[in-house]
This record gives structure tokens, C-alpha cells and sequence, in this order.
């Protein structure tokens, strides 16, 4: 059992990242699921869906390269199980002076920082991407 199944799939990514993997697969969660909608929406990864192939549900995410170098230069963790962090609408992180993008984690679903000050929303910051 994992203690943080976000943590381990932004692992995942930079591993096959480090090692010029096309695709990524894990086991599948809706949070996971929201978080590689996210990347894909603002193109950080080409593709993401679920395996037909496997016995349990997995995710596959399909990792995105500009001229051989990965697209998602930094992947990191925010808030984790033993320190949760919240952020009100007026201050959410703006990670690369807006060139990257905070993940944040709201009552009306997970959405980029951009996407939840259009929104006035708050909340919990996942994970921060450049």
C-alpha cells in the first residue's frame, strides 16, 4: 500500500522522463486521473487514458519531448499527507512567474492555478510543474 499515490505517479514521470520513455503506466485513482487531465489540457503531456489491456485499471500517460529534451523540466510535490497546504484564491502560488503551472485541488474539481483564480477558487496545491 502507498502512503501518497500522487507523489509516486510525479516520480514515475520524471523517471520515464530521465530515461526518454514514450509512455508511463500506473495504477489508476480519479485523483491521478485529474491531475494527467490537467497536464494534457495545458500541454505538458501528450495523452493520457485508461489501459484496455490490464486486469486491474492503469493509467497510461504519453509523455510529451521538444526536440529530444522532456517538456515538464520540474515536477514536485506541495502538499503531502503529513503537511497538507492550502491556499485562499488571493494567494496562490504562480510557479516561473507564470511560465509553469500549481495543480491546485478545489470543491469544484482539480484545475491549474490560471484556471482557479478565473474560477475565485481556493485550495489544496498538489503539486507545482515547469
Amino acid at each position: 500500500m502507498q502512503t501518497d499515490p500522487v507523489a509516486d505517479m510525479l516520480t514515475r514521470i520524471r523517471n520515464a522522463q530521465a530515461v526518454s520513455k514514450v509512455d508511463v503506466r500506473m495504477p489508476m485513482s480519479k485523483i491521478k486521473m485529474a491531475i494527467a487531465e490537467v497536464l494534457k489540457k495545458e500541454g505538458y503531456v501528450t495523452n493520457c487514458h485508461l489501459a484496455d489491456d490490464a486486469a486491474m485499471p492503469t493509467l497510461v500517460v504519453q509523455l510529451k519531448y521538444y526536440e529530444g529534451t522532456p517538456v515538464i523540466d520540474r515536477i514536485q510535490r506541495v502538499s503531502r499527507p503529513g503537511l497538507r497546504v492550502y491556499e485562499s484564491k488571493d494567494t496562490l502560488p504562480v510557479v516561473n512567474n507564470g511560465l509553469g503551472i500549481a495543480i491546485i485541488s478545489t470543491s469544484k474539481g482539480v484545475m491549474s492555478d490560471k484556471e482557479a483564480r478565473r474560477a475565485g477558487q481556493g485550495g489544496e496545491v498538489l503539486c507545482i510543474v515547469s
